[in-house]
């Protein structure tokens, strides 16, 4: 379970039936705690709790597009956490945690300065050890930031892991544009519009509100929404200034990559080479899993295989005891 081997369930084939089925399979929710934070900009963020012992290593876990403390990867990731009497918390990025953040921006794929004092903060906290993962779009921001930070990065967190990161925006956002994938974007836009709908009434002026709702693609939304809402020049700009793939030659913290060639948000050819990767990042590719899913197990299946992993990788970095 806690080794690197993967095997996908021969009754679950392609990576469409493995990215949609752990959402049919995610369980209860942890017993959450849930605490509010009020940042530099005068906004907030809410986070949910997993309380463990004291003195115990923290997980925290930056989730995906439109994702929460409820997405199927949170609850097993926390649930898992909290057998082991660590400290577990999501993070919900702004508008995500069931009620509108206050300002006009709201959260993208390479929020690395939003990463950037939620970590610095929850290292205040005093915790051995900080462990970060990140999931999808949250995978790519927490990898820019590590990025971005360098030797740095070690000060607030002792190891981190992406899983199904769109490390290159430009290539996964043209992956959800046509085919099957339009699902995934439809998903998607189901919530993005009308929240976009919603800040305009509050915000008039700020979004272009007929291009919001004529969008048919993640990139139709990005170009007339996401981009302008963060200081970007339109969708090109975004993908360009946001995409962590370039950057991870500067990584210097321990970073498990975790992809399946399968994922149907980012073609495998868009992954990294793994001799352009640093020696402080370890890439595992599996050939299924779909996105963010690595069901296995007979029917209906588990997606405990997931959680095990990241926290093996946690396992390996964590700091030595004081010696007597």
């Amino acid at each position: 379970m806690t080794g690197q081997h993967y095997s996908a369930p021969a009754w679950l084939p392609g990576g469409h039936a493995q990215t949609i089925w752990p959402r049919l399979i995610k369980g209860p929710a942890p017993d959450y705690r849930r605490e509010r934070w009020e940042t530099p900009d005068a906004d907030f963020i809410d986070l949910d709790w997993i309380t463990g012992a004291p003195g115990a290593p923290c997980v925290v876990l930056f989730h995906g597009l439109e994702g929460s403390s409820d997405s199927h990867y949170a609850r097993r990731l926390m649930h898992a956490t909290a057998r082991r009497g660590w400290h577990g918390v999501v993070v919900h990025f702004r508008g995500c945690s069931g009620e509108p953040n206050r300002l006009p921006r709201a959260y993208h794929s390479g929020d690395s300065q939003e990463i950037d004092w939620i970590l610095r903060r929850l290292r205040a906290y005093g915790c051995p050890a900080l462990f970060a993962a990140g999931v999808s779009l949250g995978g790519n921001a927490l990898l820019k930031w590590l990025a971005e930070q360098g030797n740095h990065a070690l000060d607030l967190v002792n190891a981190a892991a992406s899983v199904s990161a769109p490390l290159d925006l430009a290539a996964a956002n043209a992956a959800l544009s046509s085919g099957f994938n339009l699902v995934y974007a439809r998903h998607f836009l189901h919530t993005l519009i009308p929240a976009a709908v919603a800040k305009e009434r509050r915000f008039p002026g700020r979004i272009d509100i007929r291009r919001a709702q004529a969008a048919r693609t993640l990139r139709d939304f990005d170009d007339a929404v996401t981009a302008p809402l963060h200081g970007f020049l339109g969708a090109d700009d975004y993908y360009a200034r946001s995409s962590a793939g370039p950057l991870l030659g500067s990584v210097q913290v321990p970073t498990l990559l975790l992809h399946a060639a399968n994922d149907p948000f980012l073609p495998a050819a868009a992954l990294p080479r793994r001799e352009h990767l640093p020696a402080t990042v370890t890439m595992e590719i599996h050939r299924y899993g779909g996105h963010v899913g690595f069901v296995h197990g007979a029917l209906p299946g588990r997606i405990d295989w997931l959680p095990q992993r990241l926290l093996a990788h946690f396992d390996a970095h964590l700091p030595s005891p004081p010696s007597a």
